[in-house]
């Protein structure tokens, strides 16, 4: 659950101070998130079995399609689950993260797993610069990452500035929907926050995450902004590129609405008594021109 803090707290803070503060926290999610106690992400399931796939990009295998031999970069790669599973459907693939723990916990992971994947400390915004421009066949982001960007066409631009002629994004994502709901309130759905970017982040202060862990969060701080599902579009669209899928699912791969979901088969959470009445979460496709 998050607990909001009052925006008047933030208001002479910078956009680096927002993100210095969510890297805290994903160091402190990170450490948490790679135990392998069993809780977390269940990593040692990635050792154990190495023709497994995450839930995430099993989800959307199908429309991925074959990226084998494909040129990759995942941008918010968090421990590297995801990106070691592209990695097993045959992705040359290199992940990106804003936090050094991130990092080093998806290095760990990869030598325990053998998955031949890199991975690259930086923020998103700066991609370019440690990434080679205009050289991935592939784009991914994976769910739950663009709320931690203050702009979405500054993340359309990094996006399009890496693919080559010809390459794509696939991106899947939390429904602006969802985030503009409060969790807390487990009678109904309810709209209280903004559906559209704004300058100021929505400010939270919580100990817990999204997965199960052994301990709470000591860094519990976090700033998140909202993207309306047009201005994602239209962002991406100004970058220049054409898009070509865009799907709404009435899932996702968490518990999001604790009280109004149940758990499929799997792993996705879906809205329970109130089935169909809002998209949770989408995936995008996108091309760069030939």
């Amino acid at each position: 659950m998050r607990i909001t803090v009052q925006n008047d707290t933030v208001q002479d803070d910078t956009v680096q101070d927002y993100l210095d503060t969510n890297r805290a926290n994903w160091d402190d999610r990170a450490a948490a998130h790679a135990a392998r106690t069993g809780l977390g992400y269940q990593v040692q399931r990635y050792v154990e079995d190495r023709a497994l796939l995450s839930d995430v990009v099993r989800f959307d295998r199908d429309r991925l399609g074959d990226v084998a031999g494909l040129r990759t970069a995942h941008l918010q790669c968090h421990i590297g689950t995801d990106t070691l599973s592209l990695a097993r459907l045959g992705a040359r693939v290199t992940g990106l993260d804003f936090s050094p723990v991130s990092v080093a916990e998806a290095r760990t992971l990869v030598t325990e797993t053998g998955d031949a994947v890199d991975f690259v400390e930086s923020d998103v915004y700066s991609a370019l610069s440690v990434l080679e421009p205009g050289s991935f066949d592939l784009v991914y982001t994976g769910i739950g990452a663009l709320c931690w960007l203050p702009s979405i066409d500054r993340w359309a631009g990094v996006v399009a500035g890496l693919l080559a002629p010809g390459g794509r994004l696939h991106l899947r994502e939390g429904h602006p929907i969802l985030w503009s709901m409060d969790e807390r309130l487990d009678d109904d759905l309810h709209l209280r926050f903004s559906y559209f970017e704004q300058e100021k982040p929505l400010a939270w202060d919580d100990d817990s995450t999204y997965v199960k862990t052994d301990r709470p969060m000591t860094a519990t701080k976090t700033y998140e902004w909202n993207h309306g599902l047009g201005e994602i579009v239209t962002a991406l669209l100004g970058a220049g590129l054409t898009l070509t899928m865009l799907v709404e699912h009435d899932s996702v791969p968490w518990e999001a609405l604790p009280g109004q979901m149940v758990e499929r088969a799997d792993g996705e959470f879906a809205l329970g008594t109130l089935a169909g009445v809002a998209p949770l979460s989408y995936t995008i496709q996108a091309t760069k021109s030939l």
